[in-house]
């Protein structure tokens, strides 16, 4: 008599599951100190208050025209409120708005700039904001807080490459992290891409708009300070080649409008 074996058939493994939403670990630690930051709204009114007038941009505060007011902070808040401002936000919608268009530009750009690129970036062009508020608001005494100009500027950086084949934007797009890091456009085939200059269009008409209407998006009475996101914004997109480390490509490879294998561009 024959015995036999019987062996239960090998199952092949499991195919990897691919997370619904993966952040790069820059822009995770940027939005974990945001909401850690707006944790101050659990203080007591006064020294919420308190936190505003020392971390918020005041443009009174570098003028000395006009009725003398002290401010809390003393000469460093004149130094780091530049920055400090645009971690502070409102309320939850108004972080939620800023993160709403933060999320696919901001996580393209920190895949291609890496952690200590991407977070400078994002400082610098709360600076343009900040400068570019202070500009035209020289004597206003309300703080501006927001993340609003960094994320101008992360927009602005973002659609140097964005349209680019294979980006994250175009019609064939590879994984996040090669649609990140495809050859960039110079400034001046930027502005001449036909895609490029419909996004511009787009983006400064919604913001002269919400100017124009004093329209409120995500704060209880207050105005969108439109001339900050613009500050950002063009930060962004002119700074953009100092802070990318993907080498440029030749013309050709690097056409935003060079067709795919359907022949659409």
């Amino acid at each position: 008599m024959e015995s036999q074996s019987y062996s239960s058939p090998v199952e092949p493994p499991d195919a990897p599951h691919e997370p619904i939403l993966t952040l790069p670990a820059a822009l995770t630690a940027y939005i974990a100190l945001i909401a850690a930051i707006h944790l101050r709204v659990l203080l007591p009114v006064e020294l919420e208050n308190w936190t505003i007038d020392v971390f918020g941009f005041i443009p009174k505060r570098y003028d000395s025209t006009l009725l003398n007011i002290t401010f809390p902070g003393g000469a460093g808040a004149k130094v780091w409120t530049f920055v400090t401002y645009s971690l502070l936000h409102a309320n939850l919608s108004h972080i939620g708005f800023n993160l709403l268009w933060l999320l696919p530009f901001g996580s393209a750009l920190a895949r291609r700039f890496g952690a200590v690129r991407f977070f400078v970036f994002m400082a610098v062009t709360a600076v343009a904001g900040a400068v570019a508020h202070l500009v035209t608001h020289e004597h206003a005494i309300a703080p501006m807080i927001g993340a609003s100009a960094s994320v101008s500027g992360a927009m602005a950086a973002a659609i140097r490459f964005a349209f680019v084949r294979g980006s994250f934007l175009s019609f064939h797009r590879g994984d996040a992290d090669a649609a990140a890091k495809v050859p960039a456009l110079s400034l001046s085939r930027a502005l001449r891409n036909a895609r490029v200059l419909g996004f511009l269009a787009v983006w400064f008409g919604v913001n002269i708009i919400f100017g124009l209407g004093s329209i409120s998006i995500g704060t209880e009475g207050a105005s969108v300070a439109w001339q900050a996101h613009i500050g950002g914004f063009l930060a962004g997109l002119m700074l953009f080649s100092l802070f990318d480390p993907v080498p440029r490509a030749t013309p050709h490879t690097a056409d935003a409008s060079w067709p795919d294998e359907s022949g659409r561009v």
